[in-house]
């Protein structure tokens, strides 16, 4: 292994390595969410109101898909700087 393909394979794993970080930073979801169901209580009447906000949530899906594309494209790049060594003697 040359030290393209060290390179490659780090910057690989690293990639994968924050994507479940920043996965695990947002909450643990599963499924990665635009808005969220947040419930209000009026502290007068007693009464609760549900009102959807926006806000980002990453989740798995989204995390499995960057380490899935990170994987494939160093897959090739490390197939692609291998050494082409000349055996015929």
């Amino acid at each position: 292994m040359n030290n393209k393909q060290k390179t490659i394979l780090l910057i690989v794993l690293s990639i994968f390595v924050v994507s479940l970080i920043v996965w695990q930073i947002f909450g643990g979801e599963i499924f990665t969410k635009t808005q969220v169901l947040v419930e209000t209580k009026d502290e007068l009447f007693g009464w609760t109101e549900k009102k959807w906000e926006n806000k980002f949530i990453w989740g798995l899906d989204l995390s499995l898909a960057i380490s899935g594309a990170s994987i494939a494209i160093g897959t090739i790049l490390f197939f692609l700087f291998r050494n082409r060594k000349n055996y015929n003697q």
